[in-house]
């Protein structure tokens, strides 16, 4: 007799099996219970029949308990009833580990009161959805910048400057020096290009920011390519065939888990057509007021006007051309406006705001400077940076996808903070 996975059941139809899996809920009548379990690769249901069972079996059944461990013995039948579409009816239960008094029960529970038991709400069936879709989307992340001829290169965590030039950052004590949790991978992924020529890094990243906003985190996960003697619409065609390429792998990977979310398929197919449409910030702007929304040319975009732009169309959307004060110095100007960068954001549908930010960089080592010092940033600090345009400079492009806001957009979530394991917030740290 074998001993499969959950998962496995479909090539395992009329088999006898062995899994290892945890309840739960259940309920029973006189001469039949019905378990609900789990095994970490996902759910179906254990049928105990009285009169197929010993007594001692039926009646360890009617007694164990939400999150008990133990291994089941029985026979795979196909449900066409259930999400998953198969269930096992059961010959045999073997106890492994009693569970008692499990804080979350089946019936409804505040936000705080999960996020503090975030532990373990992580195995209930939504945020096993979204952890499985989040882990499709890494592997197909992977999959898709090796396609490509990208190289992963990895950005420290620990910096000396900030990337950004902000000051919403993290700070530590780094022996006689300050460091910063890095807010972004960007700076060292330009160095990567210039010896690799398409590099990308994945990591963690944070942000000091002091925001309670649904599309907020203070510790959150960055895609960020950057590519070598690449202009801006180059750059942007790469981005529309890496969201059309993760939404297709979800869609190919994770039927299952989007059922359980009761997300549909048909919605997300949409989003693997490019190219995505583009408009630019001073239509994005004219756009907005046209719809009644109190906003001026050089104003940023927040959530309720991404929304909006975003509600105009029916697949993502890019924004090119932002005006220079509302964007990081590190960005080429226009050269048909100077008061504008080569840059775009690119907003998710259906409400979700940003995903993706990226621009062409400045190339030329003495626009970049001057830039520096008009900003007032350290030349000093950024030295090294500077010296790309010193060595060999080209044009370079490059991006920033935030994983979870992705991730929030394409299982059409709530709030950013069902998109991680375990979520930081200015007011949480604990799990």
């Amino acid at each position: 007799m074998q001993q499969i996975n959950i998962a496995d059941a479909a090539q395992h139809v009329n088999e006898e099996v062995k899994i290892g899996v945890w309840l739960t809920d259940k309920r029973s009548s006189g001469k039949i219970a019905f378990l609900q379990l789990r095994d970490g690769t996902a759910y179906f249901q254990g049928v105990v029949s009285k009169n197929q069972v010993s007594d001692e079996v039926f009646e360890l059944a009617k007694k164990l308990r939400q999150e008990t461990s133990f291994y089941v013995t029985g026979v795979i039948h196909q449900d066409k009833r259930s999400h998953f579409g198969y269930e096992i009816e059961i010959s045999n239960l073997e106890l492994v580990g009693e569970s008692a008094d499990f804080p979350i029960t089946p019936k409804e529970h505040g936000i705080e009161f999960l996020l503090d038991h975030r532990h373990l709400w992580l195995r209930s069936r939504r945020p096993f959805a979204i952890m499985k879709i989040r882990d499709e989307m890494i592997r197909a992340t992977y999959n898709f910048f090796h396609q490509e001829g990208f190289v992963k290169f990895d950005a420290p965590i620990l910096t000396g400057t900030a990337p950004e030039g902000t000051t919403e950052l993290f700070s530590t004590d780094y022996f006689d020096n300050e460091a910063f949790l890095s807010q972004s991978g960007q700076l060292y992924e330009e160095v990567g290009a210039m010896a690799f020529d398409k590099v990308y890094s994945f990591g963690p990243t944070f942000r000091a920011e002091k925001s309670k906003t649904r599309r907020h985190l203070t510790e959150f996960w960055m895609i960020e390519p950057e590519m070598a003697f690449m202009h801006q619409e180059e750059s942007l065609q790469i981005q529309e065939r890496y969201i059309a390429f993760l939404v297709q792998a979800v869609l190919d990977n994770c039927q299952y888990e989007l059922k359980l979310l009761e997300r549909d398929p048909e919605i997300l197919k949409r989003y693997t057509q490019t190219p995505y449409p583009r408009i630019s910030y001073d239509e994005a702007i004219k756009l907005c007021q046209k719809g009644g929304i109190n906003i001026q040319w050089g104003d940023d975009f927040g959530a309720p006007e991404e929304t909006y732009i975003s509600d105009q169309f029916d697949q993502p959307v890019f924004v090119l051309n932002y005006p220079k004060t509302i964007k990081p110095f590190y960005m080429k100007t226009d050269p048909t406006r100077d008061d504008l960068y080569i840059c775009a954001d690119l907003l998710a549908p259906e409400g979700y705001g940003e995903i993706i930010g990226g621009s062409e960089r400045e190339a030329d080592y003495e626009k970049l400077k001057a830039e520096m010092v008009r900003q007032g940033l350290s030349l000093t600090d950024y030295d090294w940076y500077l010296d790309l345009r010193k060595y060999g400079s080209v044009p370079h492009s490059g991006f920033g996808l935030g994983l979870e806001r992705a991730l929030t957009w394409i299982c059409h979530l709530d709030h950013l903070r069902e998109a991680i394991p375990f979520p930081r917030m200015i007011n949480r740290l604990r799990p």
